[in-house]
């Protein structure tokens, strides 16, 4: 009998055993990022809380172990004012990146005050 050799990535064909875990197991070879959520999403744009939702999070100072690839690094790259990254200093914003800056004199002219 010959072994047939499996692309890594790939379903394996009818038949053939897979080297995969069993589901829900600990696959300890898979590389993870571990990520906290330190600031909320609330005021955010929906794309930025559409990002952070994708990215399991529902709580403040939730951890999460994420995949090490480029989607989840661009993800975690775009919110990073939000969400800290092991091995990765975080550094609070002073004040909200996602927010309009104006004047408080601009703001009470626009209500009519």
């Amino acid at each position: 009998m010959t072994k047939k050799k499996v692309k890594a990535g790939t379903l394996p064909a009818s038949g053939e055993v897979g080297a995969h875990g069993a589901p829900g197991g600990d696959n300890s070879s898979a590389k993870t990022i571990k990520a906290t959520l330190m600031k909320s999403a609330i005021g955010a744009p929906p794309q930025i809380r559409a990002t952070v939702q994708s990215l399991g999070f529902r709580r403040l100072n939730q951890t999460r172990e994420l995949p090490d690839n480029d989607a989840v690094r661009g993800m975690l790259k775009a919110v990073n004012f939000l969400v800290a990254v092991e091995g990765i200093p975080y550094v609070r914003p002073k004040r909200s990146q996602y927010k309009i800056w104006r004047k408080r004199s601009d703001k009470k002219h626009q209500r009519g005050h």
